[in-house]
């Protein structure tokens, strides 16, 4: 029995390494082939940039069960850390600039995240929640973080790395799917560390894990710093690559419960579930605009469309996670063991 535990456990590896080369064939070579202006800004920019903040919140939430409503407040001052970086040093690397941007947004999730060490479940969310208002109320109130723009919408800067410039549609296609493919790799990594498995000790029983010796407010400040910090560079994505503007309106609250439906609709402790709920969160919509506008194009207008895109949104999620409350990762997992499995006559005859 163990051989053969064994070998399906080498094979489903295998597998797995397979689909990611796969994928990065795909992404890198194949992708940019087609370039197509609409394809690259409107799709998979975005869906790059939060997914990456998926994979960063799922640390937190997913891993660390500590649940956060701030995640686009920590976006935001990745963003105009990053700007502010590049716009007073004269001279920084981007790379540096995500590096410091990282740090900062690190920082401020750590000191939100220190009443985790006394709040649990609404509370703690609550207390994170402030960091969404504060966060916003400081970027609009002090002009200095948008350089004193009379409108606080600031233009940004290029996009260069190790001496390469990203511009345009693909090089910012570039950009951000390098970012998040080093960052996934990193937060990969980590959950498969002692770290992950602390994360998961504490999210599973708090007490337990205190009781075998894990530093409980250590942990839990090193999964706010670590989310923090890849939220923080997915906010760089989302304003450099995609909105090509830094704004805090591009990091209200909406977007922070965005990407928490992300996690849930994906599946809660997966990486992968970051891209799978990202991509129904980015596509789905564009697609219900289009069969809305081909089918009641003539008859509703276009706000009456967008609040119908909605509802049916909302709607599809809640049948989702009655159905499969562990995510599209569940269902596409269902699905591969289904499609891959040996069947039982081949099976007893090993």
């Amino acid at each position: 029995m163990s051989t053969i535990a064994n070998k399906t456990w080498t094979t489903r590896r295998l597998r797995t390494w397979f689909s990611i080369i796969a994928l990065l064939l795909i992404a890198y070579g194949v992708i940019p082939y087609v370039n197509n202006t609409y394809l690259l800004e409107a799709i998979l920019t975005p869906f790059l940039a939060l997914s990456l903040a998926a994979v960063g919140l799922n640390l937190l939430t997913g891993f660390a069960g500590q649940l956060s409503l701030g995640t686009a407040a920590f976006m935001a001052v990745g963003a105009f850390a990053a700007y502010n970086f590049n716009l007073r040093i004269h001279g920084l690397p981007l790379a540096v600039s995500l590096l410091l941007a990282g740090a900062c947004a690190a920082a401020i999730g750590i000191l939100f995240g220190l009443p985790s060490l006394r709040l649990r479940g609404f509370y703690l969310a609550v207390s994170t929640l402030a960091a969404q208002f504060f966060v916003q109320w400081v970027l609009t109130k002090f002009g200095w973080f948008s350089n004193n723009n009379p409108s606080g919408v600031i233009d940004a800067p290029p996009l260069s790395l190790f001496g390469i410039s990203f511009e345009g549609p693909l090089g910012r296609y570039l950009f951000s799917l390098t970012i998040v493919v080093v960052l996934t790799a990193v937060a990969r990594r980590i959950v498969s560390t002692q770290t992950g498995h602390h994360f998961i000790a504490i999210r599973d029983n708090e007490l337990a894990a205190r009781v075998i010796g894990i530093p409980i407010l250590k942990t839990k400040l090193l999964a706010f710093g670590l989310s923090s910090f890849i939220v923080g560079v997915a906010g760089v994505l989302w304003a450099f690559a995609y909105l090509r503007t830094v704004e805090p309106a591009g990091f209200d609250l909406d977007r922070s419960f965005q990407i928490v439906f992300i996690i849930i609709i994906g599946g809660l402790a997966s990486i992968r579930g970051a891209f799978f709920g990202a991509a129904l969160i980015v596509v789905f919509p564009i697609l219900l605009s289009r069969l809305g506008s081909f089918l009641l194009g003539g008859v509703f207008d276009s706000g009456v469309l967008d609040m119908s895109q909605r509802i049916i949104l909302g709607l599809l999620i809640i049948l989702f996670l009655v159905t499969e409350p562990n995510g599209l990762v569940a269902l596409w997992d269902r699905f591969s063991r289904a499609l891959f499995s040996t069947p039982a006559s081949k099976r007893s005859q090993v």
